[in-house]
This record gives C-alpha cells, structure tokens and sequence, in this order.
C-alpha cells in the first residue's frame, strides 16, 4: 500500500522476469504481474509532501490554452467552465472555506449533491486545505446521511438546495452550493463569486494524508466508510492520465451521468479527467432520453458508462438521434458480459468498446483494455492489470494461490488500494491479509494471456445441488433475448419437498420489453437452450430451477 515499495517490486519484476511473459503468472509465488508498464515520464510521483490539488492542478493546460480550453459543460443550460475559470474558481472557493468558514487540515466535510460544475470545484478546493471529503449519495434518506455523519465525524455539510431537508438530524453547519437572491444565506457560489485567493498558511496536506471516506458496502457485510489516501488519488490520477495518453482521447468530449458521489464518477470527473485536459458534458443524473440528446447536441465521442446504459443503448432502436459521433464507451461498476457486449458491437461496430474492472477500496481502478483489439479478442473478460497492479487469486478451501484458468477470490496490491475501513479495525483485518493483499470478494479465473474475467460476488453466488451458481452468468443469457431488456437473478428457497435437499434455487425476474409477449415457458426454454450450448451439465440445475413456480416478472 506504499507507492514506493509496490513500484519497485514493480521494477525489480521488469529487470528479472521471473514470472511467464504471456500471463504475467509467477508460479513461485502464485502472483499475476501487470503485462503494462509505465515508462519514466509517466511513473507515479514518490514525492510524499504532494497533495491531490495541487497535482491535478499541475496537469492543467498552460495559461494561454487554458482560457480557452473548455473544461466542462452543463448540458441543462450550456453554462461552460474553461480550465482558466476552474482554476481561479478552487481558488477563491478554497480561500473562502478557509479564511471565511474556518475549514482546517482533517476537516471532515460532506457533500450532498447532484451532479454539477460546482462539485469538481467543491471537492479540489476542500482537498486543497487539507480536507477530507466525504460525498454522500443525493437519494439517501436523512436517517442515512445522519449515519455517515456520525460514522465520518463530519463537521460541515455542503449540500445544493434540494438536499437540505435531508441534513435535520445532523445538527451539521451548511453551507448550499447555491441560493436565490432572496435567501439570505452564505453559498458556495457567492463565496467564489467574493473572495479573493489568498495563501493558506497551514501546513499543506501531504500523500499519506486521508483524502476522502466513501461508503461502500465493502468486500462484505453492510456499508462502511472506505478511507482513501492522497496517495491513493494521485496514483489513480497518473493511471488515468496514462490511460487516455495510450487511447490517444485528449482530445475527446467525455459525457459525465455517473454520479460523482460514486468512485467512478468521483475519480473520471471529479477529478481525473482534468489531467489531460479533454472537455465534459456535465448531466445533473442520468436519463437514457437526454443521454441521447446530449450526445447529438454536444458531439459526445467518449462514455465511460455501466452495463445496463451499454444493454439500454443495444436495445435501442430510434433513430432520431445523430450518435456518429460516439467513438469510445467504457464499461465498469460491474461485470460486462459478453452477449451484451456483442449486441452493442453488432448495434455500433465504429464504437470502441472497453470494459474495465475496479472497486472503491481500489480507488476505482484495476484492469483496463489498452486497445479496442484487445477487448473484441477476449469477449467477457474485464481485460488485464493496470500498471503497477499485481494480482491473486485464492483457492477458497486451501487458501492457496491458483494457476490460469482455476477460479479462486480475487486479491489484489496496488498503490491504489485504501487505507482501511474507518474504526473499522474487525473488517479491516477480514478484508486486508498480513502481506497487505485486499481481498476483494469477486470470485474470478486469468486465462493464459493474463486477462481477467469475473464470475460474480462470492456472496452472492446461489449454491444448488452441490453446484455454486453464479446469478451473473444467469442474468447475461436472459439479457442477450431480444425481448428482454434487463434481467436479475436472486437465490430462493423452493416450498416444494422435492426440492428441499437441493438448497437454493436461482429465480428470475426480468423486464420485457415493450409489447412483448413472451411467456414463462419460452423464457425457460430459451436458458435450457443457452446453457446446453454452454455446458451438458448445465439444465442439470439450471432449467429446473427457473421454474414456472419461481418465475416473476416486474
């Protein structure tokens, strides 16, 4: 978890390859190497007195581009920020909270709002200070925002307008993102509108410093506070750069619909995207309607995305939206399988189609696709280690690290990977082992290439007849029926006595599409078929249990 020491492992790797150059598999230690290096320009800085501001800053184009380059957009009123305004905009915002508000080095501050131009300024003004930021999810009760509240300790809210009645029970200072000129209450915009940047003179924060707590429900068991370093955001900061560097997208237009409050969108607009410079349509949330509109409008090239908006955009047949633009979409949150992934190829062959994969206690990050070419030759898998990643994967009954193509639990290092879990020092050391391996909860399998492909949640894989079922691969068959739109799998205890012995059984629910007239035994049929071209063995367990009986529709 230390940049240096995972880096050098990295680099003593490439003088001695030790491990099998095809895979990246050492079968000495059992560890996966990443096949992908960063040359000397690209390295993640070691310097510890950095801070997570002030080098997202450093990447800005310079001054006489900077005026003119356009760092976002607000796709509802066509407001646009250029990198010159961005900056002085932390500025001012970061001098107000400090000399103003009071804000100081370990500060805990929640954010409660949607998406907008404000929260890429709100959160690098408050990393600026020294600050921890803790976003919080805009559709949250007020009950759970008053327990990441306590679970945070933070000491100021800043929320939009919107939000505010969910912070009653917080008993929280706030400050709004924005207010009517008839309130007469202090917001975020008038404090950038107002104040003038001035030198803060408290100590700057430095990369071991906590940077941010986001709430997750972990590797298991229910949502806990994920403490990520400035370290932790630098490193995935490079990783990113160096990322749209080999994609050669510098000079993309990025569409943002995912929420910022989540790692991806916190990491991609937040923060990242800004270190090369490339412009982003801003979406308050996500609406699949305006998400096409937005990419006419604006001539949107790049989409980092998740699979329901990949398998929403397959199944789309209108044809009043221009989308030619569209060049590259990226796929992440969740595994992307490969009947979606061929219905979108088939539906958009121009269109670069990347998935990736990456978890909140990993900063978001993980594997990544280098070129399109890559990613069609090897269909449902979530591609290979980032730089400076390595990678287990653990046999559950001997604890051991597997070979190609066994499936064990995903563990992974990196510098990327979070601190802990806050005050949680039990699911820290359930989720961490001695050596500093995270253990991410994915059950998985490298293929002899050292691509990446995961099967589903450990704790959600439905155990029937002796057989651990994996609702994942359940759910990709159902969503490649044309008539299906989108599917979920859960396990369910059958009342019939003759299925007692079996445990679970898998039970589907799934949305048809509109005017769809496909019955219960159709879509039985239709599994069976999937499966026994998968496996002989498959509707062994597979076609019964998806039953006329256990069959829902919503």
């Amino acid at each position: 978890m230390h940049i240096e020491e995972d880096c050098k492992t990295m680099a003593i790797a490439e003088e001695e390859p030790l491990f099998d150059k095809r895979s990246g598999f050492d079968p000495q230690t059992g560890i996966y190497h990443s096949l992908v290096h960063l040359n000397e320009h690209q390295k993640i800085p070691t310097q510890p007195n950095l801070d997570t501001a002030t080098f997202v800053l450093s990447q800005f184009p310079p001054p006489e581009q900077a005026e003119t380059r356009v760092a976002l957009i607000d796709s509802a009123t066509n407001q646009r920020l250029t990198y010159a305004q961005l900056h002085r905009s932390i500025a001012s915002l970061a001098s107000g909270l400090y000399h103003g508000l009071g804000v100081r080095k370990g500060d805990v501050v929640l954010i409660l709002s949607p998406n907008s131009l404000l929260y890429p300024i709100i959160s690098l003004a408050l990393l600026s200070i020294g600050a921890v930021i803790t976003p919080a999810n805009p559709v949250n009760i007020a009950t759970e925002i008053a327990k990441q509240v306590r679970d945070s300790g933070a000491k100021l809210a800043i929320s939009s307008p919107d939000e505010i009645h969910k912070l009653s029970l917080t008993g929280l200072p706030v400050l709004l993102t924005s207010c009517s000129e008839e309130d007469n209450q202090l917001s975020v915009e008038e404090l950038i509108e107002k104040c003038e940047p001035m030198e803060i003179p408290e100590t700057k924060p430095i990369q071991s410093d906590t940077a941010a707590i986001l709430y997750s429900s972990g590797t298991t068991g229910t949502s806990k506070g994920v403490v990520l370093t400035h370290s932790n955001f630098i490193s995935v900061m490079r990783l990113l750069k160096w990322s749209v560097d080999v994609s050669k997208a510098q000079n993309d237009v990025f569409l943002c619909f995912i929420p910022m409050f989540h790692v991806y969108g916190l990491v991609f607009f937040g923060l990242g995207l800004f270190c090369s410079g490339t412009t982003t349509v801003l979406m308050e949330r996500f609406d699949f309607q305006k998400m096409l509109e937005n990419i006419q409008k604006h001539k949107v090239s790049n989409i980092p995305a998740v699979p329901p908006v990949i398998l929403g955009l397959a199944k789309y047949n209108g044809k009043e939206y221009n989308l030619s633009s569209l060049r590259r979409v990226g796929s992440g949150a969740a595994p992307l399988s490969k009947e979606v992934a061929d219905q979108f190829r088939d539906k958009f062959p121009w269109v670069e189609l990347r998935p990736g994969y990456g978890l909140t206690e990993s900063c978001g990050a993980a594997t990544l696709f280098v070129t399109d070419e890559e990613a069609k030759a090897h269909p449902g898998s979530s591609a290979r280690l980032a730089p400076c990643f390595s990678a287990k994967v653990v046999d559950f009954e001997t604890g051991l690290a597997v070979p190609p193509y066994k499936e064990g639990e995903l563990w992974l290092k990196s510098p990327t990977v979070m601190k802990e879990y806050l005050g949680n020092e039990e699911a820290t050391a359930v989720t961490f082992d001695s050596e500093g391996w995270l253990k991410t909860g994915d059950l998985c399998y490298f293929d002899e290439e050292g691509y990446l492909y995961i099967v589903d949640r450990i704790k959600e894989l439905i155990k029937h007849n002796g057989y651990q079922v994996a609702p994942a691969e359940l759910e990709a068959i159902l969503a490649g029926h044309p008539q299906i739109l989108d599917a979920a799998v859960i396990p369910h205890k059958s009342c019939r006595l003759d299925d007692e012995a079996a445990g679970q059984i898998p039970m589907a629910y799934v949305v048809r599409a509109a005017n769809a007239e496909l019955t219960e035994d159709q879509i039985i049929q239709f599994v069976a078929n999937q499966l026994y071209q998968q496996s002989p063995q498959g509707p062994n367990y597979c076609s019964n249990a998806i039953g006329s009986d256990t069959s829902l529709w919503i």
